[in-house]
């Protein structure tokens, strides 16, 4: 039985990728070497890291911008932002959505002054607050976000405008999985292993306007201009996490684009939410319906005792990955890029199928 891969990171990749991953291994660009083996220095892969980062800029309509490809998820990237962009006697503001966006603005500010200028946290992460409604510093040195919050299973769906301040977002858990307004963007940072491929890389897109106003004193390999004048290849790079994520843009390619895949996105978190809508209340969803993320549905059961009974019967069935984050449990369902749709179907039959037989 193949499973049906729920998993919020690292996540299910395309079927096709696995195949082009497997021959890879053998032989890469006909060199006669495996991709695991092949030198970061050689022709082929330089060309290879060219290419992803023209890819991954088209895909998104981002002229303006650079692509780096880095190391150290998107943990590291929490304190390079504000090495890079949060100078001696300014701050930074920080819009509080979920646990990922709590780490990001605690790191800030143990390097600088930082500010919350949003927070849902008082309503137990359940909404997205209103972009309009943001107690800004207009003097700020740029503005931070978490588009996705993969633990909460809440979205951005109305951005904050730039209003003179840069724009900072964490995407990790749903770039690339629908359009965006590429232009109100600074700086966009994100960890592969949900949309972009295996873990290992981790990918920043910054506008050449942010990146000349970068600080020089981090540490070099800090330095979001260290990478960008190496072309991501200043120190040994992850080689094959890079090659892998060109071929998962190969195949967002190939699908569409992220228009098609926003179509594919929002038709199959529709059948999980439902399930959960149309049961009664045997289900419970966390998120508000405005703020419901494309990406990751969290839901209880009304009676919780339940859930220990619900998951081994999910992962019985073929159902892997749907027990939610150990810091607040209930039932977790990551809806990446490459997951099926035929999977979001079997699932929400299981939901209809549990509620029925147990309810």
């Amino acid at each position: 039985m193949t499973p049906h891969n729920f998993n919020a990171g690292p996540a299910v990749l395309p079927q096709p990728v696995l195949h082009q991953i497997r021959d890879g291994f053998l032989d890469f660009a006909g060199t006669g070497m495996s991709i695991l083996e092949i030198s970061h220095r050689s022709r082929e892969f330089e060309t290879l890291v060219e290419q992803a980062e023209h890819r991954l800029l088209r895909l998104l309509g981002a002229s303006q911008m650079r692509a780096l490809f880095l190391q150290g998820g998107a943990s590291t990237q929490f304190a390079m932002v504000p090495l890079n962009f949060l100078p001696a006697g300014a701050s930074a503001d920080y819009v509080l959505t979920g646990l990922w966006s709590e780490k990001a603005y605690e790191e800030a500010a143990r390097l600088g002054v930082a500010r919350v200028a949003g927070s849902s946290r008082g309503l137990q992460y359940r909404r997205i607050p209103d972009a309009d409604g943001l107690a800004r510093d207009p003097r700020a040195a740029y503005l931070h976000l978490t588009s996705n919050n993969t633990i909460y299973g809440t979205q951005w769906h109305a951005w904050p405008e730039r209003a003179g301040v840069p724009l900072v977002a964490d995407m990790s858990s749903d770039i690339l999985s629908r359009p965006l307004p590429i232009g109100q963007f600074d700086l966009i940072y994100a960890g592969a292993q949900k949309n972009l491929g295996p873990a290992g890389v981790t990918v920043v897109l910054i506008s050449e306007a942010l990146l000349a106003t970068a600080s020089t004193a981090p540490p070099t390999m800090l330095r979001y201009a260290t990478h960008a004048a190496a072309g991501s290849l200043y120190n040994t790079p992850p080689v094959f996490a890079i090659y892998a994520l060109d071929l998962v843009l190969r195949w967002i390619e190939a699908a569409g684009g992220l228009a098609a895949l926003a179509g594919h996105n929002q038709r199959k978190a529709a059948w999980v939410y439902a399930a959960i809508d149309q049961s009664d209340g045997f289900y419970r969803g966390h998120a508000e319906p405005a703020s419901r993320s494309l990406m990751n549905i969290t839901f209880r059961l009304a009676d919780v005792s339940r859930e220990p009974a619900f998951l081994a019967a999910a992962a019985t069935a073929g159902f892997v990955g749907l027990a939610g984050h150990r810091s607040v449990g209930g039932i977790r369902a990551s809806l990446y890029n490459a997951l099926p749709e035929a999977s979001c179907i079997a699932l929400a039959d299981f939901m209809r199928d549990f509620a029925r037989r147990t309810g």
